[in-house]
């Protein structure tokens, strides 16, 4: 890690406490941050860490804020709401977690950083583009001048988040704050981000205060750490001397959930598994409008997955990896049956047919989605949204064995246990999920899918949306299940480490092609192409840099 170019600290917090009425959710919380810098502050879910980011620039609405925050000599919590908005953004700025959510759909790129831009330094219209474009240039965006005209939805993940960057670069503030910056991204995508904050502290002196629970993108980047459990502050200090020996128990549970590899706890494959899911030369095609003004009379065709072949076998589980855009997904919704695909494509030896023929096919194969709080309905309740798939497939089922049913399937992933008390169970069941944690609400998303009995799960980035510890919980739910139940899993992720604790099998794609596929420790331990190493390495923690065949595994 580079050393810090500044000691001076530039940013001072004493004593933070933050209030949600009665309720204290951050309490006495104090760091420095200098110029050059970069602050990691890490924490589970729900440590209070986002919270305490945004108290600094007063940005939570109807809460009481106590404490001291001193930015370059000056206490923000007590200057005037004008002088704020002023601070706000030329001081310090601001990248939030989800790009897509962060930027204005209806605005391009360059429109919303030439807004601030004239709102803040009244430049003129030409200005104010022209400095658009040069910040978009200086994140490392491509044709600038063309990324500017695009909006959100035409710029892949990686490129909205340097979007995100540039927004909050473009006054050039002293102060960034970047609130989980990289959890959507994959692996060498989110290396890539934080190479280009580590770039962009060295070029202009930046001072980065990095809010993740990304430990190994801490180990990197981050100069110092502190980490928060509960609204307080449980241990700080320069991040090697952290990372190798932490105090706090906190922090020892924390740097011990990553997932590893335990054979004791992968389901041993045997030779007389039969196959569950078969896939030959399996095609995904899209039409594409060709450019120019051929495009309006002739269309062209994007091929997203290109003759991939596989077999998934009971028990077992066969993970797809790959960046953003391999084609992973694309293939699991053909394995899904949602798209249309040339090849042969088989559930225990049946074709999709595309018609009413299907949903007696589809209760053997179901799917957990990435993201559990978007793939649940908010208006339903949890009895409701683990009930309906035998609504579906058993309709001769009445209220009273649906409802034990759903019971079973919860206590089956571990949101209640056998000894609780039936009016508790009967209370769970009411519940809705904004009211369930993040790992809570994975646990209803597999009690979904496992309450029709399947051979098959669709695990698409089952994990990537949870911190550390949840994802740890998780991981070890999806290997009991898998043991006791012998489910199969086609696992989508780019994810090395839950390959490493889940596979059996892998299948390396990139641009709709299959580079790589083979047994998981030999792939992981020893892989052939060259994509497959940078993969792997993109993955790894510094400390583990180095000859992938000794780190991954």
């Amino acid at each position: 890690m580079a050393p810090v170019t500044n000691p001076t600290p530039l940013l001072q917090v004493r004593d933070l406490s933050v209030a949600f009425g009665d309720r204290v959710v951050v309490r006495d919380v104090s760091f420095e941050l200098a110029s050059g810098e970069t602050l990691a502050l890490v924490g589970e879910s729900g440590s209070g860490k986002t919270v305490t980011a945004l108290a600094l620039m007063r940005l939570l609405p109807e809460v009481r804020v106590q404490g001291q925050v001193w930015l370059q000599g000056e206490q923000v919590l007590a200057v005037p709401e004008r002088r704020l908005r002023a601070l706000r953004g030329e001081a310090v700025a601001y990248v939030f977690q989800e790009p897509m959510t962060a930027l204005n759909p209806l605005y391009t790129v360059g429109e919303q950083i030439a807004e601030a831009l004239r709102a803040k330094r009244g430049l003129d219209a030409r200005s104010a583009w022209a400095r658009a474009e040069q910040v978009l240039a200086e994140v490392g965006l491509d044709d600038p001048a063309r990324r500017a005209r695009q909006y959100p939805h035409q710029l892949s993940g990686g490129q909205r988040q340097r979007a995100l960057i540039a927004q909050a670069l473009a006054l050039q503030p002293r102060v960034l704050v970047a609130d989980e910056p990289t959890t959507a991204l994959d692996a060498s995508l989110r290396v890539q981000m934080l190479q280009l904050l580590h770039e962009l502290r060295r070029r202009h002196g930046l001072a980065v205060l990095l809010i993740t629970h990304d430990l190994h993108l801490v180990r990197r980047f981050a100069d110092r750490v502190v980490v928060m459990q509960q609204g307080q502050v449980v241990e700080s200090g320069p991040t090697g001397q952290l990372m190798t020996a932490p105090a706090h128990p906190y922090t020892q549970r924390l740097l011990a959930s990553r997932p590893r590899r335990d054979p004791a706890r992968l389901r041993p494959a045997a030779d007389d598994d039969a196959p569950v899911l078969t896939l030959h030369d399996v095609r995904v095609r899209y039409p594409v409008s060709k450019p120019g003004w051929r495009g309006w009379w002739q269309r062209g065709w994007f091929e997203a997955v290109r003759g991939v072949s596989a077999t998934l076998r009971g028990g077992r589980t066969l993970a797809v990896l790959g960046e953003s855009g391999s084609g992973k997904s694309t293939l699991a919704l053909a394995a899904l049956g949602l798209l249309p695909a040339e090849g042969d494509i088989r559930v225990l030896g049946q074709r999709w047919q595309g018609d009413a023929a299907d949903r007696a096919l589809r209760r053997h194969i179901q799917v957990v989605f990435q993201d559990p709080f978007s793939s649940l309905s908010p208006r339903l309740t949890l009895q409701q949204i683990v009930e309906e798939g035998l609504r579906v497939h058993e309709p001769q089922l009445d209220a009273g064995q649906r409802q034990r049913r759903v019971v079973q399937a919860l206590r089956e992933v571990g949101l209640f246990d056998a000894d609780t008390p039936p009016h508790e169970a009967a209370a769970w069941l009411q519940r809705y999920p904004h009211a369930l944690s993040g790992g809570q609400r994975q646990r209803i998303a597999l009690a979904r899918a496992l309450v029709v009995r399947p051979r098959v799960l669709v695990l698409d980035e089952p994990t990537s949306a949870l911190d550390v510890t949840v994802q740890q919980q998780v991981l070890q739910l999806l290997l009991r299940l898998q043991r006791e139940q012998g489910l199969a899993y086609l696992l989508i992720t780019h994810d090395v480490e839950v390959v490493q604790a889940l596979a059996h099998e892998v299948l390396v794609m990139r641009a709709g092609q299959v580079l790589e596929a083979g047994d998981a420790e030999q792939v992981l331990r020893a892989p052939r192409d060259p994509y497959t190493r940078t993969l792997l390495a993109s993955a790894l923690a510094p400390e583990q840099d180095g000859e992938v065949t000794t780190a991954v595994l």
